[in-house]
């Protein structure tokens, strides 16, 4: 079984499709991770040796930050903005989109689901 940054990857995919299950290793990075490790990207979790996974594992903890410790820096950032009270903070405080998207319409995964407002009529045109 493959255990990698404290994440097991699932057996049954290809190693390029397995890797971006974690957390700072997306799509688009994958091929230089293969790359540095020497391993083939259609080979599946299963088929993969011990040196094999080894080698990835070595990548990984030289070159990237995954998994606990880029959780822990995005949340620090994250908290760093809502404290000195920047815009972008105080749009992370109230649940709201941080990066100009419109609210008026739309924004539902950010704002919950809608709350009815009492006496609010539709303004005509």
């Amino acid at each position: 079984m493959a255990r990698i940054a404290g994440i097991d990857l699932p057996r049954d995919k290809a190693i390029q499709y397995a890797l971006p299950v974690l957390f700072g290793i997306g799509k688009h990075n994958v091929s230089d991770v293969l790359a540095k490790a020497d391993v083939d990207p259609r080979k599946r979790v299963k088929e993969l040796d011990e040196n094999e996974i080894q080698r990835l594992r070595e990548v990984i903890d030289k070159d990237y930050q995954v998994e606990g410790d880029l959780r822990r820096e995005v949340n620090s950032n994250i908290r760093r903005l809502m404290e000195i009270g920047c815009y972008r903070g105080l749009r992370h405080r109230r649940g709201l989109p941080t990066r100009g998207q419109r609210t008026r319409s739309n924004a539902r995964t950010r704002k919950g689901k809608p709350k009815t407002v009492a006496g609010k009529k539709k303004a005509k045109k």
